[in-house]
């Protein structure tokens, strides 16, 4: 009697999900199109509920080890002197990214600034700063001075160099020992990794990758330190940049680990010494790590680093489901549909102009906020082209929550991330393959 009272249920929910999504604007012939895509998809998507299980569990471990109570909740004004809060909460990614230290501080504004904060911090004029994965995130070329701009490393006398990615988009080891080995003054100190791809078609870069990489290049030059632009990579697997011989590993908390309840913020975890150097940047010399109100956000930081692996598999579970949507579709997909994922990044290359907007329209309008808005490209600070940015997020710029972005230039590749259910990530998916459909971008196959 209960099993089949279970799947009278059952039908009744899918009849009442097909209505919802016809007065969300979504069509049977998108439904049936994506129906068996996701059939397909129910063993992959559970390996992936396992892999945030792995780590919610050692959030908790982190949690309870560094005795987090209720009144590390609390925060503090003013100088921020004796902050429990902030000092447990430290602690607490320190316990999980198995590093001597952590800085995560509510007045790091965002990623860009994390990393140029732990750029600036860990290096002195005439020493060269060094990317082994080729040319670093368009916000970047400001900071380190590809682009002309005040204040960048090039007007502090700070020297740049980078070693590409192979074609197949591996390490070149033999261009990164070239350049370690031709560097006899020892100039350069400071090397950075990004993990994720950023505006590039190229794959990103997993955990065991990133390992080989540092430990080659630390036979070759010990007195090297290396970072790892960590953003948008965390908890997409079992282990961290920090687990595999990374001095420092930076991040966003507006992304994956501030779970989608951080409303700003960043952390930068390592060494003492890494740590220790950026503090004093981010605050004063003499001042470090002792000052820095944390308000009002400390449980939001708190839980949303708890819920962090939990969102970011509802986010990779949106990536995979366009991946092979698009896919069928034709488009170029990167990763493709049956890659194992080291990021929340899913970029669809269009071709055109129409495509990347249309894209991003639709996810515009699944957006619980400001659905209403029509997402247009636009000039944006820190970027070379007009870009188009499509986010109806409760936090301002959050690309955990549901958001697509992409420059308008060839090859017109959209970069989709973000879902803090895995419900709304699926239906702003289906809310763009509408969109193709309705605005003839491509053609659907026959149901």
């Amino acid at each position: 009697m209960s099993s089949i009272l279970d799947k009278d249920i059952y039908e009744n929910l899918q009849t009442e999900r097909a209505l919802v999504y016809e007065k969300l604007g979504i069509s049977d012939r998108i439904l049936q199109f994506a129906a068996p895509i996701l059939g397909r998809l129910e063993e992959r998507f559970r390996q992936i509920d396992a892999m945030a299980e792995v780590n919610q569990l050692r959030i908790i471990k982190a949690m309870q080890d560094a005795h987090i109570g209720e009144a590390n909740l609390k925060g503090t004004t003013g100088y921020g002197y004796d902050d429990i809060g902030r000092e447990g909460l430290e602690k607490v990614f320190r316990y999980y990214f198995h590093t001597e230290d952590a800085l995560v501080r509510p007045q790091i504004t965002c990623g860009t600034h994390a990393l140029a904060l732990a750029i600036f911090s860990n290096l002195r004029p005439g020493q060269v700063f060094m990317s082994a994965a080729g040319k670093p995130y368009d916000t970047l070329e400001e900071v380190i001075g590809i682009r002309k701009s005040r204040g960048s490393l090039a007007e502090y006398g700070i020297g740049y160099r980078q070693v590409d990615l192979l074609p197949d988009g591996s390490f070149d080891f033999d261009g990164l020992e070239k350049a370690l080995t031709e560097d006899t003054e020892r100039r350069i100190h400071l090397c950075t990794i990004q993990r994720s791809k950023g505006y590039q078609t190229r794959r990103t870069l997993s955990v065991d990758q990133i390992g080989e990489a540092i430990h080659f290049m630390k036979k070759l030059r010990p007195d090297v330190t290396f970072m790892v632009d960590n953003c948008y990579g965390e908890f997409t697997e079992s282990k961290e940049p920090s687990d595999v011989g990374a001095d420092m590993v930076v991040g966003s908390l507006i992304k994956n680990p501030g779970g989608g309840l951080a409303a700003t913020g960043g952390y930068i975890v390592g060494t003492s010494e890494c740590i220790e150097n950026a503090a004093v940047r981010l605050t004063s010399p003499g001042l470090g790590k002792e000052v820095g109100a944390s308000l009002s956000v400390l449980p939001s930081f708190y839980q949303g680093f708890f819920m962090g692996p939990i969102v970011t598999a509802s986010a990779l579970k949106g990536a995979i489901f366009a991946a092979n949507a698009y896919e069928e579709l034709g488009f170029a997909v990167l990763p493709n549909g049956s890659e194992q994922r080291h990021d929340i990044i899913q970029s669809i290359t269009f071709g055109n102009p129409e495509g990347l907007i249309a894209f991003c329209q639709g996810i515009q309008a699944a957006s619980p906020v400001d659905s209403f808005v029509t997402a247009e490209p636009a000039p944006m600070p820190g970027y070379d082209s007009d870009v188009i940015m499509a986010a109806g997020a409760f936090v301002s710029g959050s690309s955990i929550e549901l958001s697509a972005d992409g420059p308008l230039r060839a090859p017109y590749s959209a970069y989709f991330q973000g879902g803090l259910t895995w419900p709304h990530a699926k239906f702003g998916i289906l809310k763009t393959l509408q969109n193709m459909l309705d605005r003839k971008i491509c053609v659907f196959p026959e149901s």
